[in-house]
């Protein structure tokens, strides 16, 4: 998910043995999106197994990357996205998850088990899942929002947010223009920067986390957004009338996993914090703060009703059957939407 860069760390006072800091605490290092648990539920956690969280939030799926393949801290739990699993399991990055520890794994629906970027989920046990769509102000936008299309209709210049990610904005325009949002094919994927180089005037701004603020003041009339930030800015928004669509030419699906780095440092401890977290009450906690979708059917029967009307929220079986998940595209592949990606930016 797509987040700001945060780093907290949440203490506790008690010992537990393993893994221990210069005060005789068990440490755990969780790397996750910004904004997306709740810092209440670890703390409790900290508490219920006596140890310290050392918490810290990456704002793309590629910047974790770089990070863990390239740094000399480590991690005992990280929160990726679908095709950066697939990418971290061929590099030989993730150890084998051991489900026999994870007996909460039997609350997670069968929809979001098995998937092609993990196979048998040997590496990953699922978080939470969303789509991409866009998040529009009903008082603001006229037309019918059923396409990407609207984004490119001048009668909402300097209205539009999009969305400061490569994969996500490219994605969209890739859709738009009837290709896969896995696009390979050069040609294709410079036709979509070209929409995108041809849609700049009529942008507002390329945002992340501040598209939140300026959808609830009315600022925006509408931004490419994922499902759960929808949900957040719809629920804790009562002035501004908001509704969320996924446009008709499909969009992206994401599932969002929590995942134990080979060179993990408390594994055991780790496999206990996945566990904790798909508790059901664990799990409606962190759906009730992070709003995105929870494949946690327990968890869901938890949940207050006002959630059930919350369109960001509920993603209908349509709108999923609708959307692709990213592939882990090679590195040449990668090098044209990169340049791609810097084109945009700096044009005008």
């Amino acid at each position: 998910m797509k987040k700001i860069l945060l780093t907290l760390s949440l203490l506790c006072l008690p010992f537990l043995a393993g893994g221990c800091s210069s005060d005789n605490r068990a440490e755990l290092t969780v790397y996750n999106w910004g904004d997306y648990m709740d810092p209440a539920v670890i703390a409790q956690f900290e508490d219920e197994y006596n140890c310290r969280v050392n918490y810290e939030t990456f704002t793309s799926n590629e910047d974790m990357y770089v990070k863990v393949k390239n740094s000399s801290d480590t991690y005992d739990v990280l929160v990726p996205s679908d095709y950066m699993i697939e990418r971290l399991i061929k590099e030989d990055m993730l150890q084998p998850i051991s489900k026999d520890n994870i007996p909460n794994l039997a609350n997670i629906d069968a929809s979001s088990m098995n998937l092609a970027f993990d196979p048998g989920n040997q590496y990953s046990v699922p978080y939470f899942y969303g789509v991409l769509g866009i998040v529009y102000n009903t008082d603001q936008v006229t037309d019918p929002v059923d396409s990407w299309n609207i984004l490119w209709n001048d009668k909402y210049a300097s209205k539009i947010l999009m969305y400061d990610s490569i994969r996500d904005s490219m994605g969209a325009s890739l859709k738009r223009l009837g290709f896969s949002m896995n696009e390979t094919n050069e040609t294709n994927i410079n036709a979509a920067r070209d929409a995108l180089i041809a849609q700049k005037p009529l942008v507002m701004a390329y945002v992340t986390d501040n598209v939140k603020s300026l959808m609830a003041s009315g600022d925006a009339a509408m931004a490419v957004v994922y499902s759960g930030d929808a949900a957040i800015i719809m629920s804790q928004n009562n002035s501004v009338n908001l509704n969320f669509a996924v446009p008709k030419e499909g969009s992206n699906a994401f599932y969002d996993n929590f995942v134990i780095p080979k060179n993990a440092k408390n594994p055991e401890l780790a496999e206990q914090f996945i566990n904790f977290m798909l508790t059901p009450e664990i799990a409606a906690k962190n759906i009730e703060y992070v709003g995105y979708s929870s494949p946690n059917s327990p968890a869901l029967a938890l949940l207050d009703s006002s959630w059930s009307d919350n369109t960001g929220f509920n993603v209908s079986k349509e709108d999923l059957a609708r959307c692709e998940i990213f592939k882990d595209l090679p590195n040449n592949v990668m090098e044209i939407y990169n340049r791609a990606w810097t084109e945009i930016n700096v044009s005008k």
